[in-house]
Parts: C-alpha cells; structure tokens; sequence
C-alpha cells in the first residue's frame, strides 16, 4: 500500500467517525461486502485481457478544456488525461472532444451537502451541477477515485444509444481488464432529500430529520421531500467500480441514497461491481431500462424504506463470482416507512459458483411487488427465494406472474421454513415455481416464456409501463439493450 493511498484511508476514516458521531442511526450498519475480496488498493490485472487494445492509436488532444487539470497523456501518448476537480460548484461541462479521457482522483464532491429541507439549506452551502456529453469517457484509478454528489446538488450525464457516457478505470482505457476484473475504482454515490426510514430515537418517518450517513461515511443523505430531483442518468456504463473503504462499508456501482423521484435514471448498466451493482438507501427513485452484470455480491441492493420501482432490468451474475440477484432489507423505523421495492419486467440470472446466494433473499420486515419476472439459476445449491425473519411475512410481499427455474425453488430455513415462503409466492397470480426456462442467449424470452400469462404493471405502479409479456425482453426483436451496452451477447465485451 502506498504512502499516499494509507493517508487516505486514514482520512476517510476520520471523516466517517466524525459523521457518524453526529448523526444517529442509518444504513451504517447494514452492509452486504462482495463475495471476492476487494482489493486493498488498485486490483492485479488480470493476465488475459478480454478487452485488448492497440495503444497508439489516434493523437491526444493538445490540451484540457478549462477548469481542468492537465495530467498528461496515457495510452501510449494517444489520449489526453484531464482530471476533474475535487469539488464542483456552480455549472460544470465536461465536454466530448476528441483525444480526450477524464479522470477523477480521489473523491470529486458535486457541491457542499445543503441540508435535508431545500427551504432552508444550510447557511453557505454551494450547489454544483455536472453536466457530463454523450461519449465521454471518465476513469478512476483507485478505489478512492468516485464522484460523490451531494444533497441539493445535481448530476446530468445523458448519452445516447450509440454514444453511451462511460464512467470506468484506467485499466479499462488501456485494454487490460478482463472477466473477473472487479472493484478497479470508486463507482457513483447520489445523495438526495427524499425520505428514508433511519431516524433518531422519537422521530417517525417521514420526517426531515430523518437523516443518515451513507456507507462511504463521507456524506448525509435523507429528509422529507419525495420528489427531489437530483439530475438525470441517461445511457450511461459504469464499468468495474467498487471499493471497501472501511470494513463492511462499501462503494458500489452506483449507490442512490434518499434520491428522490424527481430524478430520472433511464438505460443504465453497471457491470462487474465488487460490491452491489446498484444499492437503494430509502428514497423513492425509480428506473427503467437497467443491465446489472457480473456484480461480486448482489445486483439489486434495497433498504431503508425505498419505495421505488425498476422495470426492464436484466440482471445477471458472474459465472466466476456474485452472491444474489436481489437482496431486499428494511432497517429503521419499520411500521412507518418500510421498504417496498417494485420490480416489473425482469429476468434475475444467479450465479454459478460454489457458495452463491439465492437469486432473491427478502428479509427484516420488507415488502414489495414483484411482477412478470423470471428468476433462473443453473447452480444446484441456490433457490430462486428465500425469505428471512418474521416480519417479512407479516409485511406481505407479493409475486404476480413471476417464474421460478431453479434447482430449489425456496429456502428452507430455521425462522422462515419453505413452506411459509412457498404460501406468500402461491397467494399472488399466475406464478409457476418449477418453470423450464427456454430463454435464448441467456435473457432473451423463448417458447416457453412467451406462453406465460403477465400482469398489468401499470395498475400496481403508475410510473411502469403497461406490458403483456413477462420477463426483460420480449423476444429478439426487443432491442432496448442493444447499443449502449456491453458484454451482454457474443462478441460484445466491456
């Protein structure tokens, strides 16, 4: 471990004991580390890069636009590296040129936190706004390296189907990561106004002094406003993000805390995170289009009162790595804001290896909807559900055109056996828990799943669509992932 990269650790450390100090309860003691170790500082390469690149290509652009950093070249002298800065206040551009990659080193704050009631924000507190154009490539290089946007700041990284924004690291621009290539930089943490359920002692959610500090100990996140806007991600990749900066406190892919339903999070994918690919903290943030693949420990991670909806997800876990598909918790103040994640229209594939979790574990009082989804696992020692402590039950979730193919269909355990969870998946409609998967390249509906009865999404959740098909694609002509993602079908790698 380098000098540089021990101080700051030591310095995060500091900062998060000071945070937490100040702020009672929250997520701080919920966390989920992946299943592969995470690296201490930068990863090893990996040895056979599923990614090769022919350096010294293309000529770096002359210089960095202003406001940037001029931090050489890379790529064999073919790319011009400017780095962001630390903070970002007022209206910051980070533009498409060509010769051009961005980089951040250490944590880059978007704006100073402005409190939990946008009101009355906190006295002296600067709003940042990051605007990120299609095309843009941005890497970290250690896993302190991630953009942290705060409370009542924004971000609006929007690219296209062809030009997606890529937030990466560095080893990925130089063509040296591979399959199993994890936690290579920070990842993406968005902190919002919306409510969660983490309060102190007497204070019932929602509330605006219900107010936590996120995994990464560095920010606050939490208050009463449901609809916070906290920017807008739009054909986006995050690739090979994830970091332990404590114990059991962890970066993820992208980590939304109390992001609020103002925001929009369309045609987004994380992929090989080695924590969770994305990981709700309370709020009410909903998404569409999402691709999580290849994540070290859950690819969907719900807690603290989120009650927001995904649909259109493809989530599939590494052969090499993982742990589940969905992990659903509920801390804090459970009768008043439990969570009550809603997922439509997806395809859950869990891993392969020895030791994986089950596709989806539901535990500690949380609710939720679950509608025309298709839970599939090859690996002979994982159930597709598996439901844990009582008042999980008591909270009533609910499956309704969902399909189990799996070796086991549900847990059997000691607090919650398989029969009481096998009685709340029967009690919705039209589920098949011993379903014969036909799904063609691993996501995409075959026979079999076409000729399985759907649910209206739309009369349960009004932001969803209203479809009648189960699972995440149609058919091969549903092509809403195809173009601005990677690694999901033949000869497409990251």
């Amino acid at each position: 471990m380098t000098g540089t990269t021990t101080f700051r650790n030591l310095l995060i450390m500091s900062i998060s004991s000071m945070a937490l100090a100040a702020c009672g309860g929250g997520a701080d003691n919920v966390a989920s580390p992946g299943i592969g170790a995470f690296p201490p500082t930068a990863p090893t390469t990996p040895t056979t890069p599923t990614t090769p690149t022919t350096p010294g290509t293309g000529t770096a652009a002359a210089d960095c636009p202003t406001g940037f950093t001029n931090a050489g070249v890379i790529v064999n002298g073919t790319l011009r590296n400017c780095q962001l800065p630390n903070k970002i206040i007022g209206n910051f551009v980070v533009p498409a040129r060509a010769g051009t990659v961005y980089s951040v080193s250490g944590r880059t704050d978007v704006g100073d936190d402005r409190g939990a009631d946008p009101a009355n924000p906190i006295a002296g507190a600067q709003q940042g706004i990051l605007t990120i154009e299609p095309g843009v490539r941005i890497f970290g290089s250690a896993g302190l390296d991630y953009i942290n946007v705060q409370r009542g700041s924004q971000i609006f990284a929007e690219g296209t189907s062809t030009n997606p924004i890529i937030f990466t690291s560095r080893q990925n621009i130089e063509g040296a990561t591979g399959a199993d290539s994890i936690g290579q930089w920070g990842g993406l943490v968005i902190s919002g106004r919306a409510p969660i359920a983490s309060c102190p002692a007497g204070t019932t959610p929602p509330n605006v002094n219900c107010v936590a500090t996120f995994e990464g100990g560095v920010a606050l996140y939490g208050g009463n406003s449901p609809n916070d806007n906290s920017g807008r991600l739009r054909y986006v990749q995050v690739r090979y993000p994830g970091f332990e900066i404590q114990p059991n406190r962890e970066l993820n892919g992208i980590t939304f805390n109390g992001v609020g339903a103002g925001t929009t999070l369309e045609y987004i994918q994380v992929h090989n995170s080695s924590d969770d690919g994305v990981e709700f903290f309370g709020g009410t943030a909903n998404m569409k289009y999402v691709v999580i693949t290849g994540a070290d420990d859950d690819s969907v991670d719900t807690d603290e009162g989120w009650r927001g909806g995904i649909q259109y997800l493809i989530a599939r876990q590494r052969a090499n790595g993982g742990d589940r598909v969905f992990e659903m918790s509920s801390v804090g103040v459970q009768a008043a804001l439990n969570s009550q994640p809603k997922i439509a229209n997806y395809t859950a594939i869990g891993s392969t290896r020895a030791g994986a979790g089950d596709v989806q574990i539901l535990n500690t009082g949380t609710g939720g909807r679950f509608i025309n989804g298709i839970h599939v696992s090859t690996n002979p020692s994982t159930a597709c559900l598996d439901v844990d402590t009582p008042s999980t039950v008591a909270a009533a979730p609910r499956w309704d055109s969902v399909v189990f193919a799996c070796a086991i269909a549900f847990r059997n355990d000691s607090d919650v056996d398989g029969a009481a969870a096998a009685a709340l998946f029967n009690a919705g409609t039209n589920n098949n828990s011993s379903f014969t998967s036909s799904l063609v390249n691993g996501f995409v509906n075959g026979p079999n799943e076409a000729a399985r009865p759907a649910t209206d999404p739309k009369t349960i959740y009004a932001y969803f669509d209203s479809t009648n098909y189960v699972g995440a694609v149609r058919d091969a002509n549903d092509n809403w992932w195809r173009g601005w993602t990677c690694g999901l079908e033949s000869g497409s790698s990251c």
